[in-house]
């Protein structure tokens, strides 16, 4: 099995500046759409006010977002991906039965920004959209999933399964240590031992469960085979975000 920590949503390049955490959950505002590919805005999304917030002023109820990943009704949810970190997440074999845990930057008022958990995608069908059937892509785009609205790239890839976002901003779904920095996390233990994609550098993994994680990138591969502490982990913050 592979779990696959999915760095999603606003951050001081995209978007401007954290998501924010509202009446104690927290509310993953998605990047800005890129030219076409997209049919809604952050107002349809309840998320104008927010999003004018973070960015500054510089985005409004009007403007287009790349609504992705998407959580449906009935506890499902799709994730689309193409370009290199879809060629990521193929190199590293992840497929149906692993899963996604997404992260992003928030912010409570008043407080420092960090790193939290604040979604889940159980990995149930992957689905190439380049060749896929038209009804299905039809399906998709009636969704507002932007990857089946148009083409991102040769490789654009639907993954879809169960999925919620997180009921609360729990401290046990925040990654980042309670001093900061953003990019300083406490991290389970197993993780350590089965390492995590794009973290080689030895100089990251420090003492005491910590992790220095890398600034960029968009998904982090740990590949725990049958292992059960991590298995259990996993389970505990699906619980966490399902409340």
């Amino acid at each position: 099995m592979r779990i696959v920590f999915s760095r999603k949503g606003f951050d001081s390049a995209a978007g401007g500046g954290p998501s924010p955490i509202v009446d104690g959950r927290p509310l993953s505002l998605p990047i800005p759409a890129n030219g076409e590919l997209s049919h809604t805005t952050y107002g349809a999304l309840g998320l104008g006010d927010h999003a004018a917030a973070a960015s500054r002023g510089k985005l409004a109820h009007e403007d287009l977002c790349h609504h992705d990943p998407m959580f449906l009704p009935q506890g499902r949810a799709v994730l689309g991906q193409c370009g290199a970190a879809q060629t990521h997440l193929e190199r590293q074999g992840v497929r149906e039965g692993d899963c996604f845990v997404f992260f992003g930057l928030f912010r409570e008022e008043g407080e420092k920004p960090h790193h939290r958990l604040f979604a889940y995608l159980h990995v149930e069908e992957v689905l190439s959209l380049a060749d896929a059937p038209d009804h299905r892509l039809e399906e998709l785009a009636a969704l507002g999933v932007p990857h089946a609205i148009g083409l991102h790239a040769a490789n654009d890839v639907a993954w879809l399964g169960r999925g919620a976002t997180a009921a609360s901003a729990s401290d046990s779904l925040r990654l980042t240590v309670p001093e900061g920095p953003p990019s300083l996390w406490q991290v389970p233990a197993w993780l350590h031992e089965t390492g995590l994609s794009y973290h080689d550098k030895p100089s990251r993994w420090l003492p005491d469960g910590r992790l220095q994680s890398v600034a960029r990138g968009q998904e982090f591969v740990a590949d725990v085979g049958g292992r059960q502490d991590a298995r259990d982990w996993l389970a505990a913050m699906i619980a966490e975000i399902e409340g």
